[in-house]
């Protein structure tokens, strides 16, 4: 039973991760980097990150997230 838990959730995330994949190219995060800090002076930048995931990357986590699901499915 937790085993069909499992492979669902691992299935759903394969899933969501192939769609962005195929919407978005990739995953893009920010963060804010401190430059400078001297007392009341505080200069900082935002530095931008894109991981780019792959067409075929995007379509076998996909694939492999719905055969998860439907075995998950089957067992039950």
């Amino acid at each position: 039973m937790l085993h069909m838990k499992v492979a669902t959730i691992a299935g759903i995330l394969l899933i969501i991760l192939g769609v962005i994949g195929f919407v978005a190219g990739g995953v893009s995060f920010s963060h804010t980097k401190k430059d400078l800090n001297l007392g009341p002076l505080k200069i900082s930048h935002e530095k931008r990150k894109t991981i780019p995931i792959s067409p075929i990357v995007s379509a076998v986590a996909l694939v492999a997230g719905i055969g998860l699901v439907v075995m998950a499915a089957k067992d039950k």
